[in-house]
């Protein structure tokens, strides 16, 4: 694999940023692993980190290299700190970079990056769980499948529960989506984004993971149920766990097999 660090220059944000790139290469003499590469256009995962992070940490936290190494598909780590992929209302255009922005650019510069929906992944942990699932229920066309691990799929009941246990939370979230009445109903609001997108015919395939002693587990049953009423390709899974690095790193590699549709050993 090869793994690239790149800084660019955004419009949409009006600033220098900066994203990660994994890409495959053929390899056989790296002590420990070996890489494949494929003909033609690589399918493309956009991996997405959560609020304490940045665009290195699941280099950082995982072996994420190493588990897409046997797959030939390249790994997009995108940068947009604490902005939850929202267009904010301080002024910074997240989604819009990370929906619209973002893929341009990988594709002008990485042109065997497939532009195929049906080729192309978000996925993320936490916030970026919240980010994966958006992409895919706002923008899917261009994403054909999300992936969330521990997400905070209730972003409504998130900020309102923030208000009385997290008050030092609520500026925040204030400046990401406004007040609670103006998140609820958005389209910031995951499930209206499910309504919206309910009688379409270009729906994503969903997948969740959330552990049983998860703060955020709640809001996931929740979405989940919904999910699952208004008919979607929806693939959801709960284990034993918290909100660590431990479970990520092991639920990343289903991810992979779940969007793949393989069965095989990624470690």
């Amino acid at each position: 694999m090869a793994l690239l660090h790149v800084e660019f220059f955004s419009e949409v944000l009006g600033m220098c940023t900066s994203m990660d790139v994994i890409l495959p290469q053929q390899t056989h003499g790296q002590i420990g692993m070996e890489g494949i590469a494929v003909e033609g256009q690589y399918k493309t995962m956009y991996l997405l980190h959560g609020m304490s992070d940045n665009q290195t940490i699941w280099q950082r936290r995982t072996s994420i290299e190493r588990y897409v190494s046997k797959l030939g598909i390249a790994v997009v780590m995108p940068t947009t700190y604490l902005g939850f992929y929202t267009d904010t209302t301080y002024g910074m255009n997240y989604w819009k970079f990370i929906s619209e922005e973002l893929p341009q650019i990988c594709r002008e510069f990485f042109p065997r990056m497939s532009t195929r929906r049906e080729d192309t992944l978000a996925a993320g942990l936490s916030m970026g769980g919240y980010g994966a699932w958006k992409l895919g229920l706002r923008a899917s066309d261009t994403f054909g499948a999300a992936a969330s691990l521990s997400g905070a799929l209730d972003i409504v009941d998130d900020f309102k529960r923030n208000e009385h246990e997290s008050p030092h939370m609520v500026p925040i979230f204030n400046g990401i989506f406004g007040s609670a009445q103006q998140l609820e109903g958005s389209d910031n609001d995951l499930l209206k984004l499910a309504d919206d997108l309910a009688s379409a015919q270009q729906r994503p395939r969903l997948y969740a993971w959330c552990g049983t002693e998860d703060f955020l587990y709640q809001g996931n049953l929740k979405a989940w149920d919904h999910i699952k009423k208004l008919g979607y390709d929806l693939t959801c899974e709960q284990s034993t766990g918290d909100h660590q690095w431990k479970y990520w790193d092991e639920k990343i590699q289903d991810v992979l097999r779940w969007w793949l549709k393989i069965d095989m050993d990624l470690t």
